[in-house]
């Protein structure tokens, strides 16, 4: 199972600014992944850029190395501004994008959304970049399923490859059946914004999971990290923006390679150093991550 680190980009502001200080002496590749972090997230509030070379160091080629470790999940929404990281992709371990449809609604956006504008934009976007792997506009709730189709197929038209189309409630159980059967790669939406009660959901996973598998079909469930879960629900691929729960909870994740869980570390009346405590959760992940690539 592939566990991306959703919105590096997003939440950029913990370690844009200063120096990130290595916290663990003892492992070469912390301190690959501190240059990483920095790689991920130097110079998106600053005007000034910081060169990509820079951003390695002087060992480019382990920077480069280190990079196969990583999976993430990015917003088109944030890249579109931010494109220089598209640079870094191809040396990812996995790489998915997110149409960013639903950010753009909810940000500083006024008037009335042109989404053929959008949508080719978009697509020239995973054009100029050889993207593989992006999700459809599951804008279901806005336009309707009947537009949603048609902007999937504008943009598989523009791109020459098909997107992951994402299953919403609305679209109920046939429609996701076909979905398995014309497309190499599905999701679940819905969860992280519980469209649908988390129990209730979770208890239609297995169907979920070993009808898209019947289907010769890869599934991915947008939003979803439970530790526990993912031990029993076998996607082959989730994404969350968890790793930065740390920083607002002021605690530190350790994973723990044993059980296959993660670990909370908290000190009663102690504040979290923002940036080490993001560095460190962010390594922790990053185990999480090749554990999971491994075993689940």
């Amino acid at each position: 199972m592939k566990i991306c680190l959703s919105a590096p980009l997003v939440n950029h502001s913990l370690l844009c600014t200063g120096e990130v200080k290595h916290i663990d002496n003892q492992s070469d590749n912390k301190i690959k992944n501190v240059f990483l972090m920095k790689i991920f997230l130097a110079g998106c509030n600053n005007k000034k850029k910081i060169p990509r070379e820079n951003l390695f160091g002087s060992d480019f080629l382990a920077g480069e190395n280190a990079l196969k470790g990583i999976n993430v999940l990015e917003s088109f929404y944030y890249l579109r501004k931010e494109e220089e990281f598209m640079t870094l992709v191809k040396h990812l371990g996995f790489f998915l994008l997110d149409s960013g449809a639903f950010t753009f609604m909810s940000g500083s956006h006024r008037g009335a959304i042109n989404w053929d504008e959008y949508v080719e934009e978009y697509a020239a976007f995973i054009n100029r970049h050889k993207v593989e792997l992006f999700f459809e506009l599951d804008i279901d709730s806005v336009v309707g399923i009947k537009e949603v189709e048609r902007l999937r197929e504008k943009l598989e038209a523009l791109t020459g490859k098909k997107p992951i189309p994402v299953w919403h409630k609305n679209r109920g159980k046939e429609y996701f059946i076909r979905m398995c059967e014309e497309y190499p790669y599905v999701a679940l939406g819905g969860i992280a914004t519980k469209e649908i009660p988390r129990k209730i959901y979770e208890k239609a996973f297995p169907w979920f999971i070993k009808t898209a598998h019947e289907h010769k079909s890869k599934i991915h469930g947008l939003g979803y990290t439970t530790f526990a879960n993912l031990h029993k629900y076998h996607f082959d691929s989730v994404d969350s923006a968890s790793w930065l729960y740390g920083n607002i909870g002021c605690f530190l994740y350790k994973f723990n390679p044993k059980t296959g869980l993660m670990e909370y570390m908290s000190k009663d009346s102690c504040r979290l150093k923002s940036r080490e405590g993001a560095v460190n959760n962010f390594n922790e992940w990053v185990k999480f991550g090749k554990y999971a690539d491994k075993f689940l």
